[in-house]
């Protein structure tokens, strides 16, 4: 991989980002159901989405995965230890408020052309720029297609020693996507939607706008990150966005 600076605008790397990714893991429920929902939405803002009765199908399929695994789980009585008064105890009650903070449509340019998960997950074009957009199994669906053009990494601003491999589990991107530039762009690398899912749900209901937050990998490499999950509200009770930003990568 190449590195560049966030100013760089030319096109840093001749190759894609992923060489390749083992497919299997996209027949797990949670996967599959979260691919199933990022073909629903438009990209531009200031256009309403139209969601129709497959697509609330879509949306409870996946939430319905998600509540099955151990990371959502964990946030839910993480959230509800936290919050008793403001998180309900039953799972299917925290499913619903998952369903009204995630996928309740509200307004960026528009009454109902965006919602938290289209932001974070999929991905938005407003004035020119792609916004949101941080989630890597979108980018390497995108990729395969041929709509995204990897445009190479953009080093943390307090890295040590440590280099991006192939290793690591967060990258800060430049990409173009259907030729709209995103100068930055910072994503988690081969974790599960149920992970990404509930740590921004966390930082979202019982967190702050700005959340410290230390990553060890464990393993072989070792990598250890810095990083600041960012978390801001939409109309009053909805995810306008949230991602992770890299402010230092080392290895133990």
């Amino acid at each position: 991989m190449q590195g560049k600076k966030p100013f760089w605008k030319e096109d840093g790397a001749n190759d894609p980002l992923f060489s390749a990714v083992d497919r299997a893991c996209f027949q797990r429920p949670t996967y599959a159901a979260f691919i199933a929902l990022l073909d629903n939405y438009s990209a531009e803002t200031g256009v309403a989405e139209v969601v129709s009765d497959a697509e609330r199908s879509e949306v409870s399929t996946f939430l319905n995965a998600v509540m099955e695994t151990k990371p959502m789980q964990f946030c839910h009585q993480y959230c509800r230890a936290k919050d008793p008064n403001g998180v309900p105890s039953s799972s299917q009650e925290f499913k619903g408020l998952l369903k009204k903070i995630w996928f309740d449509l509200y307004r960026r340019e528009q009454t109902g052309d965006s919602s938290g998960f289209e932001h974070v997950f999929v991905g938005e074009v407003k004035n020119g720029e792609v916004s949101g957009f941080h989630n890597w199994i979108q980018f390497y669906l995108e990729e395969q297609k041929g709509g995204l053009d990897y445009r190479g990494y953009i080093k943390p601003r307090s890295q040590t020693d440590a280099l991006a491999d192939a290793n690591d589990y967060l990258l800060s991107l430049q990409f173009s996507w259907h030729g709209v530039e995103k100068f930055v762009s910072t994503s988690f690398i081969g974790v599960s939607p149920e992970f990404e899912l509930a740590l921004y749900t966390m930082c979202f209901l019982v967190g702050e706008e700005e959340n410290d937050v230390e990553l060890n990998t464990g393993g072989a490499e070792n990598d250890a990150y810095g990083l600041k999950i960012k978390c801001y509200k939409i109309a009053r009770d909805k995810v306008g966005t949230s991602f992770p930003e890299v402010t230092s990568h080392y290895e133990d």
